[in-house]
């Protein structure tokens, strides 16, 4: 296969794991509606004049300070439709697949019939066992940990399963085979989303950090996605980040995972220089995971801005059939003190490349139209949801 149907010979899909641009419709019934991610960072001070250019302040409400008088591609944003607010249901909407249940969630902690068995395979009793922020239970029980060996479990308000490990008491090799006993009873017996395994190092309360070798062991998607449709047709899928791990390798050729979001796209800017077609994934998980889930805004803004000052890198690779997208999966607002947790929120849509049309794309009512929009571009599907923009993006 030579040619796409479509315009776009090459999609570069970046997703900034996080950045809600406010409340969605529905926030209200998920105790979201306080909700605005890019809002509140923004608030805290970011220099970001090439997300500006692309139009990510001209999104209704536009954005104080952040507007641009002429965006230089296509704008809009996206609510979801998928029944949650975690990072599968809110990536596999982007690739077309609506979730129309919610994954199990455990604010309690597990209950017996899931500790159980786990302990009794894995020959280790755990910590924990409580809703807690990743950060928060490191202080509280990194120390015993240290003394038993006993893994940290713990939850959140997401359908997860994590499990906590000090990389000298558990090394990550054995942490992943420990992760894969929790998902095998979590996920696959009790319909939990994902299992995370979450090793650290340091030595005490005040110097624990989590690695960068982190790994996610998640459910498959329920249905089909842009992805399988893309594999099946012959195009190549690119992963970078943890895209391998929210698919479960499906529908991708190859994979690579990454350190940071500067690491990601480094690896993205390799990949644009030898994948010639087809689709590159990427996700940049640290908005997410080290600046909303802890809520530090100004972290957040600060890596804003770095990723702003990486885009003309990224546009640089680029030829003129090729299909610049950066959205979201979900929202994490720093700037809520009462939580840590993802928000239910409109994520960005903006569009750039030779061929793209500029203009205002609106509010769109499912992730999907992305998905869609890449399927009829690529000539594959069809897809299970979502309104193909290809028409209006279109040069």
């Amino acid at each position: 296969m030579n040619a796409a149907p479509g315009p776009f010979r090459r999609a570069l899909v970046l997703v900034c794991d996080s950045l809600g641009v406010g409340a969605a419709p529905d926030a209200a019934a998920f105790g979201d509606e306080a909700s605005d991610t890019l809002g509140h960072v923004l608030a805290a001070g970011a220099h970001i004049p090439h997300l500006r250019a692309l139009g990510i302040g001209n999104l209704p409400p536009t954005f104080e300070g952040a507007r641009h008088a002429s965006p230089e591609g296509a704008f809009g944003k996206m609510a979801e439709k998928s029944a949650g607010k975690d990072t599968a249901t809110g990536h596999w909407e982007l690739a077309g697949l609506l979730t129309d249940r919610p994954f199990r969630v455990y604010p309690d902690g597990f209950p017996p019939e899931i500790v159980a068995p786990f302990e009794q395979r894995t020959g280790r009793q755990v910590l924990g066992n409580r809703a807690a922020s990743g950060t928060e239970i490191l202080k509280d029980l990194g120390e015993e940990h240290l003394r038993s060996g006993r893994p940290i479990l713990y939850t959140s308000a997401d359908s997860v399963f994590q499990l906590a490990a000090h990389e000298d008491v558990i090394p990550p090799g054995k942490l992943y085979e420990m992760c894969q006993v929790g998902y095998e009873i979590a996920c696959q017996g009790h319909g939990v989303c994902r299992v995370i395994a979450r090793p650290f190092v340091g030595e005490s309360r005040d110097t624990f950090k989590r690695t960068e070798r982190r790994r996610d062991f998640a459910l498959p998607p329920g249905g089909l996605t842009l992805l399988d449709h893309l594999h099946e047709a012959g195009w190549p899928v690119y992963a970078v980040g943890k895209i391998e791990d929210i698919f479960s390798g499906r529908g991708i050729s190859e994979a690579v995972h990454t350190r940071s979001d500067a690491d990601g796209i480094d690896r993205t800017l390799e990949a644009l220089g030898r994948v010639d077609r087809g689709l590159i994934f990427t996700n940049l998980v640290d908005f997410d995971m080290l600046y909303g889930h802890r809520n530090d805004v100004t972290g957040y803004a600060r890596n804003l801005e770095a990723l702003d000052t990486r885009l003309p890198e990224l546009w640089g690779a680029m030829r003129d059939d090729d299909l610049f997208v950066l959205t979201a999966d979900h929202g994490c607002d720093p700037s809520l003190s009462w939580s840590t947790d993802h928000t239910r929120e409109y994520v960005p849509l903006l569009m750039r490349g030779a061929r793209v049309q500029r203009g205002d794309l609106g509010a769109r009512e499912s992730f999907a139209d992305l998905g869609a929009t890449l399927a009829q571009n690529f000539g594959v599907g069809p897809l299970s949801g979502g309104t193909s923009l290809l028409n209006r993006i279109a040069v």
